[in-house]
């Protein structure tokens, strides 16, 4: 069947409302002529919202939480549905007039930030790359993507934008994969220049930088990269869209997830020595 969303991950978003209404509905033991009886609705619309065909109005999860004795529910659901138009969006969309434009819109909330917590899977962070290394980078998603050639600008932006991990006024949790240091962005000469500043960075004293091994054991699986600012807002990052997560249960879910990750990590020396042997490795 044809998603009634403009894109999979707006069609995503709206699926995992829905998927908690239903939930709602099922935890409070009601079939969902009972929801319709209760709210008043016809039946046809309590199917069309708990299978994602119709997006919920405000009004609508108000009335269903009531409806199920879950308004404590609706804070979380609001804040889900209110972003779900706007917490997806398209990296060609984004992208149009710009990836230096796109790095500088960050500004604002980098700013007002005064916890980062980053998980990376994919990349070294933007917050401690070096120049070259995003510009190649940035090199990549300009191809991929389609979008203008304004790469070296985007590059200077995002190094420019990066002061705020020396002036000691914030705090930086920054968790990598060991793939993520394997990975050659650029060539060998800028991988090694990378990881060196990488070691650079972990000196000072506002940056935990931790290392998650490879090939360990582990209870908790490889996830999309993603940031934690504050308690505010978690932004993931996927190959199609960037995902801004503002609902209070969905932040908290990746600050556990933050920290299952830390407690996977190697930090100090045993950190150091896998970045230092990933330098080893290269050509």
């Amino acid at each position: 069947m044809q998603s009634p969303y403009p894109s999979a991950a707006l069609d995503e978003a709206r699926r995992a409302i829905a998927e908690k209404l239903r939930e709602i509905r099922r935890d409070a033991g009601l079939t969902g002529r009972e929801v319709a009886d209760r709210t008043g609705w016809l039946p046809s619309k309590v199917s069309r919202l708990q299978s994602a065909t119709t997006p919920p109005s405000d009004a609508d999860i108000r009335a269903w939480c009531v409806a199920c004795d879950a308004e404590d529910r609706i804070p979380d659901l609001l804040a889900a549905n209110r972003t779900a138009d706007s917490m997806y969006l398209e990296w060609r969309r984004v992208q149009r007039s710009g990836l230096r434009r796109l790095q500088e819109s960050r500004i604002p909330l980098y700013e007002q930030t005064r916890t980062f917590r980053v998980y990376s899977s994919s990349v070294i962070p933007g917050f401690v790359q070096t120049y070259e290394y995003a510009a190649a980078l940035l090199g990549n998603i300009a191809r991929v993507h389609g979008t203008p050639e304004d790469v070296d600008e985007a590059a200077a932006a995002r190094i420019d934008r990066s002061h705020i991990i020396r002036d000691g006024r914030r705090r930086f949790g920054l968790l990598l994969e060991e793939s993520v240091l394997r990975h050659v962005v650029g060539d060998s000469v800028v991988m090694a220049g990378q990881l060196g500043y990488l070691l650079s960075v972990m000196a000072l004293p506002a940056v935990s930088v931790g290392i998650i091994p490879a090939g360990r054991e582990r209870p908790m699986w490889t996830l999309e990269t993603f940031t934690l600012f504050d308690e505010e807002r978690v932004s993931v990052e996927l190959l199609t869209a960037g995902i801004t997560v503002t609902a209070p249960g969905e932040i908290a879910m990746y600050a556990r997830a933050f920290e299952e990750m830390t407690a996977l990590a190697v930090y100090g020396a045993d950190a150091r020595g896998l970045i230092s042997s990933a330098i080893d490795s290269l050509d």
